[in-house]
């Protein structure tokens, strides 16, 4: 879980029910950050009433996650302020597996990863000793 999300609301009313819901959404999200930035990772949120006279797209979500080394931001504008939390959730997680991929091709490769591409290896190596 995140545990440092900053929610600003700018014409919009900041209840109880909507930070619950931010802190679930935007704090699950470091189930797809990389190990190394979990600890120093921290988001914020910003939440905006348009004022415009058409109806659609009324209210505005921005989310600014701050990862090391990079910000990643989502925005996004709907009529119901819950489904632009849901939409911006959904591209900030897109916009980290972008990032986690970058962070293992620049050489940080799970440790994981390689212990069982050496076990592969080694299976295809040793000759079958089974049953006969």
């Amino acid at each position: 879980m995140i545990k440092t999300i900053d929610i600003a609301s700018q014409g919009v009313e900041l209840t109880e029910d909507l930070k619950k819901y931010i802190n679930k959404k935007i704090g699950k999200l470091d189930r797809y950050t990389p190990r190394h930035a979990r600890k120093s990772v921290h988001a914020a949120v910003k939440l905006r009433e348009k004022n415009t006279k058409s109806a659609s797209n009324k209210y505005e979500c921005e989310a600014i996650l701050y990862l090391p080394n990079e910000q990643l931001t989502a925005n996004e504008a709907t009529l119901n302020m819950f489904a632009a939390v849901d939409i911006v959730e959904t591209k900030l997680q897109s916009q980290l597996r972008r990032y986690k991929e970058r962070a293992i091709k620049q050489g940080r490769i799970p440790r994981r990863q390689i212990t069982n591409r050496l076990r592969r290896i080694l299976r295809r190596e040793t000759p079958e000793t089974g049953s006969e």
